[in-house]
């Protein structure tokens, strides 16, 4: 019996630095494990996406606009969804994604963190195009979170970012069962590496990351999970000046000057391979894999380097 090993606190302890030190002296082959699996993607045949369903949830703009034009290039037949707002975007992206060679686009609007809603895009989709092969769960939204503010309004941050992904999943399973389909993610390299001011909104992808994963287990081999754990890639988020004026934050300078950013289109390129290869994580910029090795072993230092980064690109206007 192991329980009277771990009560003791000094034993507790050693144990702990025991692991700490043989991952250390492991890191050498931890290294040249990734170069392994890194080198073995490359030789990995590509998925012909040319005919396929592909469902998109937050399509209307960012990563999900992006994607859905990626995938028309390829051929893939698309089912995009947003939320009706006024001048809603939604129709340009299925018009552009026909335009790039998407041979038939279905635009819903939709709010995904409503069940029926999800009920609604599934049972469209299919009986639209008669299966579907690719869920992509991509819709988010992410305010800074401040202590003052009324924890109540982040509420949404939550049942869109991860009941929305969840419900349309376990909607879509079935279907994806019948083609061994694909489920891909987009959570974030905030759920992993948990930035200052992220609050509920990287509580809401560490949430993503760990059902998902656990998910895995349960549908695989029969359906591929992809979870992408993306860092900052560069949209008008990075490049200019954002401000969340419903809490009274706003970023003072370029995100890009302080945190490790890529160039959307190569990025979404990298997306799509990794996708068409069955990655089970696809991480951009690859950068960010190393900051998430520095915080599982020298957390202090991930700890510092994040605080440091939020004082310099963050000014928090006090409202009266």
């Amino acid at each position: 019996m192991l329980e009277p090993f771990f009560r003791n606190k000094y034993t507790n302890e050693l144990v702990l630095y025991i692991f700490m030190l043989i991952l250390l002296l492991f890191s050498p082959f931890l290294f040249l494990w990734e170069l392994i699996v890194s080198v073995r993607a490359c030789c990995q045949p590509k998925e012909d996406l040319s005919g396929k369903v592909v469902l998109i949830t937050g399509a209307s703009s960012g990563l999900g606009e992006l994607m859905a034009y990626e995938y028309a290039r390829r051929g893939a037949r698309l089912a995009i969804i947003a939320r009706q707002k006024p001048h809603s975007p939604l129709k340009n992206v299925a018009d552009k994604a026909r335009e790039l060679g998407s041979p038939d686009v279905l635009f819903i609007f939709a709010d995904v963190s409503k069940v029926e809603d999800c009920r609604m895009i599934v049972d469209n989709t299919i009986k639209h195009f008669g299966h579907l092969d690719h869920l992509v769960c991509n819709a988010g939204i992410g305010p800074v979170y401040l202590l003052d503010a009324d924890v109540t309004t982040y509420k949404e941050v939550m049942e869109i970012n991860f009941w929305g992904s969840v419900y349309i999943t376990h909607l879509a399973i079935p279907h994806l069962m019948k083609t061994r389909g694909k489920i891909i993610v987009n959570s974030s390299s905030a759920g992993i590496c948990n930035p200052p001011r992220g609050g509920v909104y990287v509580g809401s992808k560490a949430a993503l990351i760990s059902f998902y994963e656990s998910l895995r287990f349960d549908i695989s081999p029969t359906i591929t999970v992809t979870i992408m754990t993306l860092g900052f890639i560069q949209t008008s988020l990075v490049n200019g000046n954002k401000s969340d004026t419903s809490v009274g934050v706003q970023t003072k300078k370029n995100v890009g000057a302080y945190l490790p950013t890529m160039e959307a289109e190569p990025c979404i390129k990298a997306i799509m391979d990794g996708i068409c290869k069955g990655a089970k994580t696809i991480t951009e910029p690859r950068v960010y894999k190393g900051l998430f090795f520095i915080k599982y072993m020298f957390p202090k230092l991930d700890r510092l380097y994040l605080e440091t980064c939020a004082t310099k690109l963050f000014v928090i206007e006090k409202k009266t």
